[in-house]
């Protein structure tokens, strides 16, 4: 039996290749969650004013990958203690974010975010809410990382946060992970 758990953690292309990469991971989309606009479009989520967020659905294994084991991931490849910005992208589209999908989701959530806060000594800024409408992104969005692998952003910030992954969790992984 999967969950699905929908994360924002800066640009969705870096948060769906690090996903892609872990062993119990069935399906990763990228999209559009927690805005007031239907429908929105990836120049309108850009400009800050339809309250979207970009984020990846995730539809794993508890089995395989336990959600503490795949927050922990989430929380390392990215930056939770900045509100809107991840390095160079900066706006409310890039707020760190978890839309958990159930209690006993939300409550795994809440003691990563208490960790992650002793470990890293500093407030976590992760946004946590009960899961909301997902739109998904327009198709060139999907399998970013995957079908552009040489693409200058890719090789300036998916490259090396996919180098931290792999040094930090080579456990999790998949047999052949991305990058």
């Amino acid at each position: 039996m999967s969950e699905t758990i929908i994360l924002g953690g800066g640009c969705f292309w870096c948060t769906e290749s690090v996903f892609q990469s872990l062993k119990g991971v069935l399906n990763v989309e990228p999209g559009y969650s927690g805005g007031h606009v239907e429908h929105p479009r990836y120049e309108e989520v850009c400009r800050g004013n339809t309250g979207h967020i970009e984020v990846v659905r995730v539809q794993f294994d508890p089995d395989q990958l336990p959600l503490e084991s795949l927050l922990t991931v989430f929380f390392a490849t990215h930056d939770p203690t900045t509100p809107d910005r991840q390095g160079a992208d900066v706006g409310p589209q890039y707020a760190s974010a978890i839309f958990y999908e159930s209690p006993a989701q939300r409550d795994t959530a809440q003691k990563v975010i208490k960790r992650v806060e002793q470990l890293l000594e500093h407030p976590v800024v992760t946004h946590l809410r009960e899961a909301e409408q997902f739109w998904p992104a327009e198709g060139y969005h999907q399998n970013y990382y995957r079908n552009n692998p040489h693409q200058g952003y890719c090789q300036a910030v998916i490259v090396p946060k996919l180098s931290t992954l792999r040094r930090h969790f080579s456990s999790l992984l998949n047999e052949q992970p991305d990058g």
